[in-house]
């Protein structure tokens, strides 16, 4: 038996707006702590050998308190039994002087990565990740206006693009504030794989709601003689609902997977996908769908 989702919409509707509304708070209060791929610094992973017994706050307090080091971040990879450490741009000269005194300091040990990264490539990543974030959602809504323009009644082609850009903003600035609440409580920072997480969100999401919006043309195509557009929404749920759901559990037990028992450099990357896994989901069932119904004619609502 089939059940009425369509029934609930303004709910729905009403819930996501409270999330979004939050996201939109969080984001200029408490703002994005960019890190060293946007901003320019160091990105600096040594490793304590001989049993040398080390912790991260006793690597922040010498950097701080010794070296004068202020703005860093120290976190621990417990797979390698290393230390990842972020700090601003420094010249090798003190990278040197910066590794004599750690060994001085705490005994032996190895440096297993160092890379550093200048202003101007920083900003010039900046400027790509954000060309490509629009560009991507340019694409998307281009190339749903063209996929639907078959069934331009009782809505324009062009609005499934509209609705399914909506849509993306919701399942996007979720996951944003989501992570800047992380941010301000952990202290990590937005760096490229960010980036490539909300890409990840943006291409998962937009998949599930097309699959949705597809299911709803084919609908209206075959109900043109009757053509009842909340029982149409609400037929083409219930013939979607299954596969999104066990499309997104598998995806969702993979993440869960890697988030527990992958490297811990990943661990947030892997969480932000996870969330906006959750709300694309949900959005392309329930948020899609209900702004469908919404900008309908009146006389096509009921």
């Amino acid at each position: 038996m089939n059940k009425n989702f369509v029934k609930y919409r303004n709910y729905y509707l009403i819930f996501s707006s409270l999330l979004i509304l939050a996201s939109l708070i969080i984001i200029p209060v408490f703002g994005l702590k960019l890190g060293i791929d946007f901003t320019g610094g160091t990105l600096w992973q040594i490793r304590p050998t001989n049993n040398v017994q080390l912790d991260s706050n006793a690597i922040k307090n010498f950097f701080s308190d010794e070296l004068g080091v202020k703005n860093l971040t120290v976190y621990p990879e417990s797979d390698s039994n290393s230390f990842s450490i972020k700090l601003s741009h420094i010249s090798e000269e003190e990278h040197g002087q910066y590794f004599s005194a750690l060994k001085n300091k705490f005994g032996e040990i190895e440096e297993m990565q160092y890379q550093t990264i200048g202003p101007s490539i920083g900003q010039e990543l900046k400027q790509k990740a954000l060309w490509a974030i629009v560009l991507v959602l340019l694409g998307i809504s281009l190339y749903v206006a063209f996929a639907f323009r078959k069934v331009s009644y009782p809505v324009k082609s062009w609005k499934y693009g509209v609705i399914t850009l909506i849509a993306l903003f919701h399942d996007v600035i979720i996951p944003i504030g989501f992570y800047v609440c992380l941010s301000k409580i952990i202290g990590i920072d937005v760096n490229i794989n960010f980036v490539v997480a909300v890409l990840v969100i943006v291409g998962f999401s937009v998949h599930d709601t097309i699959v949705v919006f597809d299911r709803i043309r084919e609908n209206l195509l075959l109900n043109r003689v009757k053509l009842d557009m909340p029982a149409i929404v609400n037929q083409s749920l219930n013939q979607t609902m299954a596969r999104s759901i066990n499309t997104s559990l598998t995806l969702i037990i993979v993440l869960l997977t890697m988030f527990f028992f992958g490297p811990a450099i990943l661990k947030y990357f892997i969480l932000t996908i996870l969330v906006g896994t959750i709300v694309g989901t949900y959005s392309s069932i329930f948020i899609a769908s209900s702004l469908l119904l919404l900008i309908l004619p009146k006389e096509f609502r009921k």
